[in-house]
């Protein structure tokens, strides 16, 4: 089931197509755009050779690249198909980073055939939120690297990937407590014995009696069993042969695999906490391990979050909104050789929150296509019309992220994965956000209540000489606009007006005046338009994240680059006049 632009069965052919349409948005390479048969085209040349496509340019400048448009001159003058290898080669970069970044793509698209051999097509409308998670296997829309997995074999991928949603078992690990760090929202036997269930609480307890190990020298931590296979033999064996760490094995609820391949659901419990493990693998732009610090920061940052949410009407009245708690985390090793590799945050479960009547979707299902070649909200929008379906899609998906930000002064990192709809029968009624603990971002002095902010020194000890942009704070209001606009615009929204011009010929343009028209109207009814000033929302150009420029040069965190702004005040002030 593909994205728009998606040929079946031809991943080689998308990841390509991705590759170098993230290329030219970011101005890694430079190419002179012309009209060929009154079709756009970009040309640039490469490694002494010439390269063409064709492609449009959509909102903040996205490329979108012509289905199997993309050539190269051969010898002879003629045009024909591009190798992989011969063009990530004679990209700019250092050969170790080309080379990874060739390998994660070859990666990608075996897996992704792999999925086409083995997975059949599935009725995706009418599956519940944690079969959806693995069924939904495009992958990010963006960059080509969407199913790299590095590390997994065809096995693992099987066994512990999304789409075929197969369970297994935790294992489960006692680690001396000088090794550990924890945030646990009530007594710890309590905890275990919730979270666990009591078979499975009395079971692990009878193991560590069996073993001789006193609850004061030892914890409890589970670890993905790929993870541990990962690690048995390497940095964890250490701690095993001095007696610091004993593995228990697998035991307990059996959980599948979400989207991100480390957050995962508990299909024995349906309602039980999801659970977001680390593993040692690369998936497009990151290694998939916890962020050491923000483990045990996670349940102070949601819990304010979640604090903030529910003290403000207008998030139940006018912008529903729903966060996820993060509210119990454990890490090992925080500071030493398995730093971000053994360890567990727990989040609120979705359905849990539901209502009667409602159901829940992956907000990123909209961006996608169905077997039958239509998206997968065709229905909903044959039930409601075009513009009232998109009109409140757009109210509810936008107003309380950008409320969270305008009003509040916290910026989230909104993107399709994050955000889940809440919806009663296709009709949009509140957003569920979630992870928290590694994508948020503040302004001291713009926040609506700085004394609620979590002590993040009494949080962490590594705060205390933390500089702005390091970890959750910043002095600069450009970053949290970029945050939200990166994710929730940039490289969200963009995907579903792109799906609605291609399947209802609805003008991209038509859907952002109308994110414009609510983001006005937000500022007209609260008075906000000096705090939207601020935050430069409106800039004729803005800056966003440069993902494989990054994957390429990978000198710095973050890299950015300029694109025009689809909500630039130049352009909505001629769109007022009468």
């Amino acid at each position: 089931m593909p994205l728009p632009l998606d040929r079946k069965g031809q991943p080689g052919e998308r990841v390509l197509r991705q590759l170098v349409a993230a290329l030219l948005y970011e101005g890694v390479i430079d190419a002179r755009q012309g009209v060929r048969d009154g079709v756009s085209e970009f040309q640039w040349s490469l490694g002494r050779r010439a390269y063409r496509c064709t492609g449009s340019i959509g909102p903040f400048g996205r490329i979108r690249v012509g289905t199997g448009s993309v050539e190269v001159e051969n010898d002879d003058a003629t045009w024909g198909e591009v190798s992989i290898a011969q063009f990530v080669s004679a990209l700019p970069g250092t050969g170790i980073a080309r080379g990874k970044l060739l390998g994660e793509m070859k990666q990608t698209i075996a897996f992704s055939e792999w999925n086409d051999r083995h997975i059949a097509p599935r009725d995706r409308r009418s599956l519940s939120l944690a079969a959806l998670e693995g069924a939904l296997d495009e992958g990010h829309p963006y960059h080509p690297c969407y199913k790299a997995r590095t590390g997994f074999s065809d096995a693992d991928h099987a066994a512990y990937g999304p789409e075929t949603g197969k369970p297994f078992q935790l294992i489960w690990l006692l680690v001396e407590r000088k090794h550990l760090r924890g945030v646990l929202p009530n007594d710890e036997v309590a905890f275990w014995s919730a979270e666990l269930g009591g078979d499975t609480w009395a079971h692990l307890e009878a193991m560590r009696a069996q073993l001789d190990l006193s609850w004061d020298t030892f914890g409890l931590v589970p670890l993905h069993p790929w993870q541990w296979r990962n690690l048995a033999d390497t940095l964890f064996a250490g701690w095993i042969a001095a007696g610091e760490a004993h593995c228990l094995g697998p035991a307990g609820d059996r959980y599948t695999a979400t989207q991100s391949v480390r957050s995962l659901m508990n299909i024995d419990r349906p309602l039980a906490a999801s659970i977001k493990l680390p593993l040692n693998m690369v998936n497009t732009s990151s290694l998939r391990n916890l962020e050491p610090h923000s483990v045990c920061s996670a349940p102070a940052i949601s819990r304010w979050i979640g604090d903030i949410v529910a003290g403000d009407v207008l998030f139940s009245e006018r912008y529903p909104l729903t966060i996820l708690q993060e509210y119990a985390g454990i890490i090992a090793d925080a500071d030493g050789a398995l730093a971000g590799q053994i360890g567990a945050i727990w989040r609120d479960n979705a359905d849990a929150t539901l209502l009667p009547g409602e159901a829940v979707i992956p907000f990123n299902a909209l961006m996608m296509m169905e077997a039958d070649g239509k998206p997968f909200a065709n229905g909903w929008i044959a039930r409601f019309g075009l513009m009232p379906w998109i009109n409140r899609l757009i109210e509810i998906s936008v107003l309380p992220v950008w409320h969270l930000l305008v009003h509040h002064g916290i910026a989230v990192e909104a993107h399709g994965q994050n955000m889940l709809l809440v919806h009663r029968d296709g009709w949009p009624v509140r957003l569920i956000l979630r992870d928290f603990h590694d994508s948020m971002e503040f302004c001291p002095v713009f926040l609506r209540e700085p004394e609620k902010a979590p002590d993040f020194l009494a949080l962490h000890p590594i705060y205390a000489e933390a500089k702005p942009d390091q970890y959750y704070w910043t002095d600069n209001l450009d970053a949290l606009r970029e945050l939200v606009m990166d994710t929730l615009f940039v490289y969200n929204l963009t995907e579903i007006s792109h799906l609605l011009d291609h399947c209802y010929d609805l003008p991209e343009t038509l859907f952002w005046q109308r994110v414009e028209s609510v983001l006005t109207g937000y500022a007209q009814e609260h008075d906000a338009f000096e705090r939207q000033a601020l935050l430069g929302h409106d800039q004729p150009q803005i800056l966003t994240e440069s993902l494989m420029t990054r994957k390429l040069f990978a000198q710095k965190p973050e890299y950015h680059h300029t694109v025009p702004n689809a909500l630039a005040a130049n352009q909505l002030q001629r769109r007022r006049k009468p």
